[in-house]
């Protein structure tokens, strides 16, 4: 009966470890892959996180140099929203908490009205939700680059893909976890502290790896 019960706690362990691996998302469904062998992950994850350079609320130029083999989470809003975006920028503070003075964990929040939130419209915006980080960029630029990438990168709007027209409103509540090879491993609902803790878990693990 010892033995039973043993190998019962033993395959619950091992189940859970299955159960705790980040995945990686490929195309826009967001199907979860588990790649268990390292060496199979340039064969197997093909998407990654395409070029583009923005303006943040510093007027500093950031481009994907500067997530270069680093962890970023990345979300999109504007600073006028009254809806889902306060919500998301206080849960976005959570993650800024954990990784304050950590340089390999970068959070992007793109502006979806990038024609009204300027770089000094951000500045104040940042200081209305007294963020300081260094490592939180808002960022603003062209609004057919930023929803290119929005929609062929970070696949926002996920059950419209990158389908709809780039004239179309984008807004969406999702953060997207990206490691730092930019390939995708996580997504959250970014109006819950649930799971806004549950980024910081994942990006815990992804800095241990």
């Amino acid at each position: 009966m010892y033995r039973i019960v043993l190998l019962t706690n033993l395959l619950f362990v091992f189940a859970c470890y299955e159960e705790h691996k980040i995945p990686y998302y490929n195309n826009a469904d967001f199907s979860p892959l588990f790649v268990s062998n390292k060496s199979d992950v340039d064969n197997i994850i093909t998407h990654k996180i395409g070029d583009f350079s923005f303006v943040d609320q510093n007027k500093k130029v950031i481009s994907q140099n500067d997530i270069e083999k680093k962890i970023h989470i990345a979300n999109f809003i504007f600073t006028s929203c009254t809806s889902i975006c306060p919500s998301m920028t206080n849960n976005m503070k959570i993650v800024d908490s954990a990784f304050h003075n950590n340089s390999r964990v970068k959070i992007l929040s793109y502006s979806v009205t990038p024609w009204i939130d300027t770089p000094d419209r951000f500045k104040s915006y940042t200081k209305e939700y007294n963020i300081s980080s260094e490592n939180w960029h808002f960022l603003t630029g062209s609004k057919n680059d930023i929803y290119k990438l929005a929609r062929e990168s970070y696949f926002a709007e996920k059950s419209l893909g990158f389908s709809r027209d780039s004239t179309d409103f984008l807004h969406t509540e999702f953060f997207i976890l990206v490691d730092g090879n930019k390939r995708i491993r996580g997504v959250y609902n970014g109006t819950l502290k649930l799971e806004a803790l549950q980024a910081v878990e994942d990006i815990k693990e992804l800095l241990n790896n």
